[in-house]
């Protein structure tokens, strides 16, 4: 691609590549999120992808967003809502979806936790680094002390000087938290990150802190439970008040 990957816009040395404008920005993060519906809701199969993270996002010589690396991901059958990878739980730390260490199934909700890191990473200009697997990051958690704060545009990439528009920075920011919800169910699909992007619903109720991780935790929009084994051990409840 001619414009190479996202990662090296966001967190290359300086020089490397231009800084995103906040156009660019906006139309980077749609392209990812109509690529994700298509995968997750147009395609023939239910297909995860497993692995969102910038590095994998490529541009085009407009900025065109398009989703890369297909290595790690899976598609499902028709009755299915998830993959269990028996190999070990595939992806990179920062963007893998709490939930998954405890089911080593993959999801769509574990798409959405990634974008939602990615957008994240896209307003701020920061990389979303993680060292533990319980999806704790300083970025995260920052967003949502801003967030809480009622000052979440302190977020935003301070190399646009203030050149972008706030209520998409605003959109945006919300739309990268709610996608991060510590819990399966709360998170939006890909249908309905699409249309917020598209301005075709608004952007999404998030409360002022983090909610806590509860484990098991209980799918919505059809999903099985993803407590199948019937272990008590398994199934006790994990309750993490911030990850």
């Amino acid at each position: 691609m001619p414009n190479g990957s996202l990662d090296r816009h966001l967190f290359g040395r300086p020089g490397d590549a231009p800084v995103l404008t906040w156009e660019q920005r906006y139309k980077v993060a749609a392209g990812v999120a109509s690529a994700l519906n298509y995968l997750h809701h147009d395609y023939d199969h239910v297909v995860i992808h497993r692995d969102m993270k910038p590095s994998n996002i490529m541009l085009d010589a407009a900025f065109n967003a398009r989703l890369g690396d297909f290595g790690l991901a899976r598609a499902l059958d028709a009755d299915k809502t998830s993959y269990t990878d028996r190999a070990g739980l595939p992806g990179t730390l920062g963007y893998i979806a709490p939930e998954c260490f405890h089911t080593g199934r993959a999801t769509r909700e574990l798409d959405v936790f990634g974008f939602g890191a990615v957008v994240l990473e896209i307003v701020c200009g920061r990389r979303n680094s993680c060292c533990h697997p319980a999806g704790c990051s300083q970025l995260l958690e920052e967003a949502w002390e801003l967030h809480g704060a009622g000052s979440v545009l302190e977020a935003v990439d301070p190399r646009l000087a203030g050149a972008f528009d706030e209520a998409e920075a605003e959109r945006l920011l919300l739309l990268g938290l709610a996608c991060s919800h510590p819990n399966p169910g709360e998170r939006p699909t890909a249908q309905a990150i699409l249309q917020i992007l598209t301005h075709s619903a608004p952007p999404p109720d998030v409360p002022p802190s983090r909610p806590a991780f509860m484990w098991p935790a209980v799918l919505v929009k059809g999903d099985e439970e993803m407590c199948t084994s019937g272990s008590s051990a398994t199934c006790s409840t994990v309750m993490t008040s911030s990850l």
